[in-house]
């Protein structure tokens, strides 16, 4: 292994006229961030893009010397880093949001993803998502932080109500909301193999967990996956901005033959 690999790609749609949704990344450091805006005029695209540089800026400067810790020290350290720089970026929307009354209102979702040898850090706030695709299968690792999905998990609503129009999008964590944030932080394994996909509702709401899967298990390149599924979400009506961020640990190129001989003149059976 050696570093990480990290697609970023973020689409206007079909329907929208403006981009609302900012994607960054720092492959090396294994870092990834997404933010969908939400707000009138160019609100919500102002918020995204200040959340996303605000958590790249913070989390560029700490991840340095919080990645050489291991065990418990790393895990701990990565939750309060990542709910710090969320604490930031939320400071610096409200605080912009106060200042400029054409911003009044405005909020982004965010999640932040961090890659780190065999396990994966992710914080999230609203219904942008991380998936993890892993021998053949999807599996959405974060909660969406909406309404609905709240009330159907507590038995107030059937799970059909996830069909009515009327509650969709009202999300009750984000970013620019509220003065403090709480910012849903959890660790997962990561394999070898292992590709995870950070995405706005652009995606999930044009293309299914089995389209997703189908897309990733194809033998292409991250890039080219990561342009199938937009297209994908595009073809299928692209009636939101789309962003997706692909990652996964990067697999060394094939040895060149003078590199390969020199192991075999130094008895490496392998070379």
């Amino acid at each position: 292994m050696a570093g990480y690999e990290i697609v970023c790609l973020s689409d206007t749609g079909k329907v929208r006229s403006g981009n609302e949704d900012a994607v960054a990344a720092e492959p090396g450091l294994g870092l990834a961030v997404l933010a969908d805006g939400m707000g009138g005029y160019a609100a919500g695209e102002v918020a995204s893009r200040l959340a996303v540089d605000e958590v790249l800026s913070e989390l560029g400067s700490s991840l340095p010397h919080l990645l050489l810790k291991s065990g418990g020290d790393l895990d701990r350290g990565m939750v309060e880093d990542l709910r710090f720089a969320a604490s930031r970026a939320n400071e610096s929307i409200v605080k912009l949001a106060g200042r400029e009354s054409d911003y009044e209102g405005m909020g982004s979702t965010l999640v932040i993803a961090v890659l780190s040898a065999n396990r994966i850090h992710i914080g999230h706030l609203g219904d942008s998502r991380a998936y993890r695709f892993s021998d053949g299968r999807i599996q959405q690792l974060t909660r969406d932080h909406c309404w609905i999905d709240e009330q159907i998990a507590a038995g107030q609503l059937p799970p059909e109500a996830l069909a009515d129009p009327r509650y969709k999008n009202i999300v009750t964590r984000a970013l620019g909301i509220e003065d403090e944030v709480d910012l849903e932080v959890h660790e997962h394994q990561a394999g070898q193999h292992d590709i995870f996909l950070l995405c706005s509702d652009g995606l999930t709401d044009m293309v299914s967990d089995t389209e997703m899967a189908s897309i990733l298990a194809l033998k292409e390149s991250l890039p080219w996956r990561a342009q199938k599924l937009v297209d994908t979400a595009n073809s299928n009506g692209g009636r939101d901005n789309i962003s997706v961020i692909l990652m996964r640990a990067a697999v060394e190129p094939p040895a060149s033959w003078a590199t390969r001989l020199m192991r075999r003149l130094h008895g490496d059976a392998n070379g």
